[in-house]
């Protein structure tokens, strides 16, 4: 699953970049190609490669689909966004890798006017439902959260933020830890010209059931272009962990993504 996953997104990746020489380019639309926030119907498809997982020699991989888009309720102003994973990792005896759908996710942030131009907050319940299959490749419970998002561009050079969860376990658990989650995503980004850009986007978790946690780092490196009515946004980060406790977690990965505005 970790080489198909790697040979087909890197084939798109390379793809996309050539046909993006010859894209648009528009200075208000690239600074908010990497905002979870912006107001517009998004389309991304991005995968975790790892190459090792920590307490073992094994690696894995997590292929997410995401859509976003806004709605409003009278007079405020939402965005939901919905995650479906598909994810390979080592399980059984063997520990041999097994693949399928992870749990569904999907959040809904109001949007809060901050008073300021291009920075945009919002905070808003999480639903995550069990849809694993094997179930051992979700938690096997339903859970129940808040999500929190600030995104900065105000900047048309510099762009930051962060993507703050936590989410927990209600109902039957069949038999497995309870959730009790807590993740951060700090980002940020500088623009370097022409729509390229580098920066980071790591998602540092904590368990408060197991006291586990990972804290990877990584440098990104990206693309941003319009084609069209269409905003493409492809990037690649290497990740390495900084610091971690427990098994299961990532060591070394590779975060990918091929994100779409419309």
């Amino acid at each position: 699953m970790s080489r198909t996953t790697l040979s087909v997104l890197s084939a798109f990746l390379v793809a996309t970049c050539v046909a993006g020489v010859a894209g648009a380019q528009d200075d208000d639309a690239l600074a908010q190609a990497n905002n979870p926030l912006a107001q517009v119907t998004a389309f991304n498809v991005q995968a975790y490669l790892i190459d090792e997982l920590t307490g073992t020699n094994e690696d894995a991989s997590q292929l997410l689909f995401r859509f976003a888009t806004p709605f409003s309720i009278g007079k405020t102003n939402w965005l939901m966004r919905a995650t479906m994973p598909i994810n390979s990792f080592p399980g059984g005896s063997s520990m041999s890798n097994r693949t399928g759908p992870g749990d569904f996710d999907i959040f809904a942030a109001y949007l809060i006017d901050t008073g300021k131009p291009g920075r945009t907050f919002g905070v808003g319940p999480q639903l995550v439902m069990p849809t694993a299959s094997p179930h051992e490749l979700g938690n096997e419970q339903w859970q129940l959260g808040v999500a929190n998002v600030l995104f900065d561009a105000s900047s048309p050079t510099f762009q930051w933020g962060y993507l703050a969860i936590y989410r927990a376990g209600i109902g039957e658990t069949n038999g497995r830890e309870r959730v009790s989650l807590f993740a951060f995503q700090p980002f940020s980004f500088i623009q370097i010209g022409d729509g390229w850009y580098t920066g980071t986007a790591p998602l540092w978790t904590y368990d408060f059931e197991s006291k586990n946690y990972s804290m990877p780092i990584g440098v990104r490196f990206g693309r941003a272009f319009k084609s069209g009515n269409t905003v493409f946004n492809i990037f690649a980060e290497p990740q390495v962990s900084l610091l971690d406790k427990g098994t299961g977690l990532p060591e070394r990965q590779i975060f990918l993504g091929v994100n779409m505005q419309f």
